[in-house]
């Protein structure tokens, strides 16, 4: 959600500030450029990103990174089996100059929240995000708060130490625009990573603002703008509807993958400067928006098949429209 106020700008201009953005973090999360894509286009997109991967391979490090060169307000919260739900949204404390209870704000009163290893903490306080990251609200003890915008939340999660773990629910699952992982480096990018870090002579990177908040806004509501034909608008669909018949898969993925598809689509094109979206900005973020929402049959995990195999054979069987003709209807889908 963006400021009713902010005026959008072009989406050329778009796409010129976004390639700034991910030179800047991409200075310091080095070879990971297709995963920054992602990350960028989820915010751009007004979504929340899972950073699921290993331990040591940049996640904290992109939020943060990502927050500085945005201009956000950022912080950091440690999600732990004794984490509250008080702890993320704040509580009523009682002042006694005044006689009377204020609230406190929690954590997630913030432009960019990162809940690091989100599976760590027990459902109840995963669901305190819910309605934070649904909303943009918080209710506490019956009042309810808004949060300024932008507000966007990072999560991380460690996808293969379960010991000690709350594994999220698919309902919060739903929640997160898309999920992206960033895998090892090569011999050169981390030889890289040393070599950045012997030259600033200190552990943090520091970067820049080459945006704020406000023009983060105005970069988001220019996506309205970006037109989707309506063979591209029903190829989502039929993306989407595919994963729910696949026979390897329990659940497909709901009308709001659909709906992630088509924001992230948008995203992508307005980052590669244009004001119309081809099936190529689709196909790039189908893995991502997608895997995360697909529970796969229970046999299936004899045979070692994930949520990114249906993906990758549906996007192989459904048929992608032609992307000569340009849209005629700015808004969104074509007239009928």
């Amino acid at each position: 959600m963006t400021d009713a106020n902010v005026e959008a700008m072009p989406p050329y201009e778009v796409g010129r500030l976004a390639g700034a953005i991910l030179d800047s973090v991409g200075s310091v999360v080095v070879g990971k450029r297709d995963a920054l894509e992602l990350v960028l286009a989820g915010i751009l997109a007004g979504g929340h990103v899972l950073l699921e991967d290993l331990p040591g391979l940049g996640k904290t490090l992109t939020a943060r990174s990502f927050a500085q060169a945005l201009g956000l307000d950022f912080r950091r919260l440690q999600f732990t089996p004794d984490l509250l739900p008080a702890d993320v949204t704040g509580s009523f404390l009682y002042d006694q100059r005044k006689g009377d209870f204020a609230f406190r704000a929690g954590p997630v009163f913030t432009n960019m929240l990162l809940a690091d290893e989100i599976n760590r903490t027990p459902p109840k306080t995963q669901a305190a995000l819910l309605e934070a990251m649904q909303e943009k609200q918080v209710s506490v003890e019956g009042v309810t708060y808004r949060l300024d915008p932008p507000f966007h939340v990072l999560a991380t999660a460690n996808p293969i130490e379960y010991e000690g773990t709350y594994p999220l629910p698919e309902a919060q699952l739903d929640r997160f625009m898309l999920r992206v992982s960033f895998g090892y480096p090569t011999q050169d990018e981390e030889w890289d990573v040393l070599r950045r870090r012997m030259f600033r002579r200190q552990e943090e990177a520091q970067l820049s603002p080459v945006v704020d908040a406000r023009t983060l806004q105005a970069m988001q509501t220019a996506l309205e703008s970006v037109a989707v034909e309506d063979s591209i608008g029903r190829y989502i669909v039929a993306l989407a509807s595919a994963t729910r018949e696949h026979p390897s898969a329990l659940v497909g993925s709901s009308p709001r993958g659909s709906l992630a598809l088509l924001l992230l689509s948008r995203a992508r094109a307005a980052m590669a400067g244009r004001d119309y979206v081809v099936p190529e900005d689709v196909k790039d973020v189908a893995l991502p928006a997608l895997a995360h929402r697909i529970t796969l049959r229970p046999e299936m995990w004899l045979r070692r098949v994930d949520p990114t195999f249906v993906v990758q054979e549906v996007l192989q069987s459904v048929p992608a429209p032609a992307s000569g003709a340009l849209p005629t209807y700015a808004g969104g889908y074509a007239e009928q």
